[in-house]
C-alpha cells in the first residue's frame, strides 16, 4: 500500500507520526477540505504529468489549474497528464493518494508557487484517506522538488 511508502520513507526523518489518515475520502481536493475542515486552497494537490517521456510531479495550491501556455512555455512541450490507470505504476502511488513523497525515483517534483501564499499547506500521504500538515520549508525539504515554478492559473 502506498502509505506505507509514505510512512517508510517519513521514517527516516522522525516524523511518520504526522500523517493523518481519516475514516473517510479525502482522494480530492474538495473531499479532503472537508476532512481537514480548512480552505480547499490549501490543499496541496499533486498532478502528474508525462514531459518528453519523463513523469514529473506539480504540486499546485487545490484551487487552481493547469495553464496550458505557461505549461508550454516552461516545459516546451504540451501538458499530457498520465492516464490514470497508469500513475500508480509511473508514479508510485494511486490517484486519490498522489504526493511527492516515496515516490519512483525516475520521478521529478516541481512546486508551483501558487502554494507560496499559505505559511501551511495539506499534501496527500500515498492513499485516499491522509495527509499531512507542512509548512512550506517543509514541503520544500521532504518533497526533494527541483525548483519552484508558475504553471497555473485561477480555476
Amino acid at each position: 500500500m502506498s502509505i506505507e511508502k509514505v510512512k517508510n520513507y517519513f521514517k527516516k526523518y522522525g516524523i511518520e507520526e504526522k500523517i493523518i489518515e481519516f475514516k473517510t475520502s479525502s482522494a480530492t481536493v474538495e473531499l479532503a477540505a472537508k476532512a481537514l475542515n480548512c480552505e480547499p486552497a490549501r490543499i496541496a494537490k499533486s498532478l502528474s504529468f508525462l514531459v518528453k517521456d519523463k513523469p514529473i510531479l506539480i504540486v499546485a495550491a487545490g484551487d487552481v489549474k493547469i495553464d496550458n501556455k505557461k505549461f508550454k512555455i516552461f516545459f516546451g512541450t504540451k501538458a499530457k497528464m498520465i492516464d490514470k490507470n497508469n500513475v500508480e505504476e509511473i508514479i508510485g502511488h494511486e490517484v486519490g493518494g498522489v504526493c511527492p513523497f516515496g515516490i519512483n525515483e525516475n520521478v521529478t517534483v516541481y512546486l508551483d508557487i501558487s502554494l507560496k501564499r499559505f505559511e501551511t499547506v495539506f499534501p496527500a500521504c500515498g492513499s485516499s484517506n491522509s495527509a499531512i500538515e507542512f509548512s512550506i520549508e517543509e514541503l520544500e525539504k521532504y518533497s526533494n522538488y527541483k525548483e519552484w515554478i508558475d504553471v497555473c492559473k485561477n480555476m
